[in-house]
């Protein structure tokens, strides 16, 4: 298991690498003046040359991408064109809004879609069964920028029950940096996004938890189980279902990437102050450090969930072994 972990994990950093690489070139071969948003066009060329050089730009592009290297070892990840700031210190708090956003919709869409699938594979072609799987579609194939306009007018302008935008209310003074994320206000703030993003994603594991269900309890071990004479609710929960959990993990680990770029139109729409939005006005502005860090912090996201999807299948499956 740990030369397996050990592996994976060196896999990880060279994928790693090679995803920096592509996205230090991508960036400076996309058209348009990078240092537009660096360097007010009024000021004089001395000074503007000044600035080039203050942040090697005037570099060849291969000088460039040792820099980048060594800075990325150092775990320095450059400072924002824009903000005039590290671009760590920029994206923290959006990435911190960010990760608590798409985790809590991943509790809601996979809580509800582990259980309700396996349920439904249960009580196949009955009502229930019928009932959300559309429920589940409906909300997969809807936008969610409608959805989320709907939840708006609906639990905020006409009932008046939940905040319709941002994550604290106007004259909210947080007493010490822990109330800033796990306040009553911020939960308030945080349920109709979640919501929204949670029934987006339901149709994900609710169909592929009911699928892989289906094929499970056609096998001949939970056949056996009922011969020996094991009440249904144990066959379901203790034999079928931790079984059918394999696929459902894998599309976990892949959620978090698409959520984390995805989540765009709802934080629009919610003006959440998250990553994704980040990201797009990073890119608009030609803030090239900003989006390297947003996407290079997307990806080491995923490899890590990636690694800890493999070491969760040995719990899930003993059949499964390292090498």
């Amino acid at each position: 298991m740990v030369s397996f972990i050990v592996k994976r994990f060196i896999q990880s950093l060279i994928t790693l690498l090679v995803v920096a690489t592509l996205i230090f070139f991508m960036f400076r071969l996309m058209p348009g003046d990078m240092t537009a948003a660096l360097i007010d066009p009024s000021i004089a060329k001395e000074a503007r040359d000044q600035v080039i050089k203050q942040y090697g730009l005037d570099q060849s592009i291969w000088s460039q991408y040792l820099i980048f290297l060594q800075d990325l070892l150092k775990f320095d990840f450059g400072q924002s064109f824009y903000y005039k700031r590290s671009t760590l210190a920029v994206l923290s708090d959006k990435f911190l809004a960010t990760i608590i956003l798409m985790f809590s919709s991943m509790v809601v869409a996979y809580g509800f879609g582990v259980f309700g699938g396996a349920l439904i594979a249960w009580k196949r072609g009955s009502f229930l069964d019928l009932f959300w799987t559309t429920f589940a579609l409906i909300f997969r194939s809807a936008p969610t920028f409608w959805v989320g306009l709907l939840a708006i007018y609906v639990f905020s302008v006409t009932l008046g029950w939940l905040p319709h935008s941002g994550i604290r209310s106007p004259g909210y003074d947080a007493k010490h940096s822990f109330d800033l994320f796990f306040s009553v206000d911020f939960l308030r703030h945080l349920l109709l996004p979640t919501i929204v993003t949670g029934l987006f994603y339901l149709a994900t594991p609710l169909l592929l938890m009911r699928n892989t269900m289906i094929d499970v309890l056609g096998e001949d071990y939970i056949e056996m189980a009922r011969a020996k004479g094991l009440r249904e609710r144990r066959i379901l929960f203790h034999h079928a279902m931790r079984n059918a959990l394999l696929p459902v993990v894998t599309a976990g680990a892949l959620f978090i990437g698409s959520a984390l770029g995805g989540q765009v139109m709802i934080e629009y729409v919610f003006s959440w102050p998250g990553l994704g939005q980040e990201m797009i006005l990073a890119a608009q502005r030609h803030d090239y450090p900003l989006a390297q860090t947003a996407f290079l912090l997307m990806a080491g996201l995923i490899m890590m969930m990636n690694v800890f999807a493999d070491i969760i299948y040995a719990f899930l499956d003993p059949r499964i072994t390292y090498k």
